[in-house]
């Protein structure tokens, strides 16, 4: 009789959009500065149109003034436990991962006490003291670095389902002033995880996480607004976005190699590759860099799909709503297989970069 295996599968999924849709219009009549306190030349239509040019996005998604992340997150957890049926009683873990806590609108001001994953299993109405409710700051990674530390405490035994949220509300801690602004974008996503066994591997096959601190720490950081009339004493999130390209560029195609190493597969066995996005031309770049480590010179149409364009970038939320909408046919052209691979990667602060190679049951 054949032995069976223990798998990490993904059993419901669900993420939550604000109604609130902000397009480019919306910046039209901001003031931009650069890092030294300038005003940047040319007109606000020439900058947004070059920003639009380079990172495709069109349009994002702000919260609701009378939401906070935990909200957002909440929500975006009610849905992934509706589809996975179970009950949250039920639960072993409940991982929240965030950068910001819960930032009111017009505040400013990071609000980590209680901890959101405590927010929201209180919001859940959650009774059961076993569900252990924890936080996991990790930048833009930090979603898919909660499904590798859940993946541990299934494979280990020590839990049996464990429910991971990504939620964000980077409106909140952007700089108007500065046009790296209209990147940031608020949303939620999770999945419910369950420990399984089956006669062959199925749902997690293999992950890979760097973090490089060494010369990258503070690529991605928070330090006063551009606006040299402003206070010096209220943080935003800055980044040198450059440095970011190139380390993107390079890292973000290895990790994945490396994780599809480990699975013992080869890039043409996967069917999605899902990678967090902050910047469309960038996510083109590291997928094409990507295929031509394996010696592939064209890129295969429709493997990549895309929400940067209309939902902007939601760091810790982007993969987890992303992995949603193609699980419920909901993003157009999209769709999964089952019993065929797809890649998770993302990259963001620390600096962090991670992989997670998944078979669909």
């Amino acid at each position: 009789m054949a032995s069976r295996i223990l798998s990490s599968v993904i059993i419901g999924s669900g993420s939550f959009l604000p109604e609130k849709a902000i397009d480019n219009a919306h910046f039209h009549s901001s003031s931009f500065f650069d890092a030294q306190g300038h005003s940047l030349e040319g007109s606000n239509e020439t900058i947004i149109r070059k920003f639009q040019q380079i990172t495709g996005i069109r349009e994002r998604r702000y919260a609701d003034n009378n939401m906070v992340t935990s909200d957002l997150g909440f929500r975006a957890a009610q849905r992934a436990l509706d589809h996975a049926q179970i009950d949250p009683e039920t639960l072993d873990y409940l991982i929240v991962a965030h950068n910001y806590g819960d930032v009111k609108a017009g505040s400013g001001c990071v609000d980590m006490v209680p901890t959101l994953a405590a927010r929201v299993k209180h919001l859940l109405q959650i009774k059961n003291p076993y569900t252990v409710a924890y936080d996991l700051p990790f930048g833009c990674p930090g979603w898919l670095q909660g499904v590798i530390q859940a993946h541990y405490y299934l494979q280990s035994g020590d839990a049996k389902r464990i429910l991971v949220i990504g939620a964000e509300t980077l409106s909140r801690v952007s700089d108007p002033h500065d046009r790296d602004s209209m990147i940031y974008a608020d949303g939620a996503g999770a999945v419910v995880l369950e420990a399984r066994e089956s006669e062959t591997k199925t749902g997690i096959l293999s992950h890979v996480t760097v973090s490089d601190t060494y010369s990258q720490a503070h690529w991605l950081r928070n330090t006063h607004s551009y606006n040299p009339s402003l206070p010096k004493d209220r943080l935003y999130i800055k980044m040198d976005g450059r440095k970011i390209y190139e380390y993107a560029l390079t890292t973000v195609p290895q990790v994945i190699q490396k994780c599809l190493q480990k699975a013992g597969l080869d890039l043409l066995d996967i069917q999605k590759v899902l990678i967090h996005q902050a910047n469309e031309k960038m996510d083109e770049a590291m997928l094409e860099r990507l295929f031509k480590l394996y010696g592939h010179s064209q890129v295969p149409p429709g493997i990549m799909p895309m929400t940067v364009n209309t939902l902007g970038n939601t760091s810790v939320a982007t993969l987890p709503t992303l992995f949603d909408l193609v699980n419920r046919n909901q993003l157009e052209g999209h769709h999964f297989e089952p019993g065929k691979p797809v890649v998770f990667a993302s990259v963001g602060a620390g600096m962090n970069a991670n992989a997670v190679v998944y078979q669909m049951p």
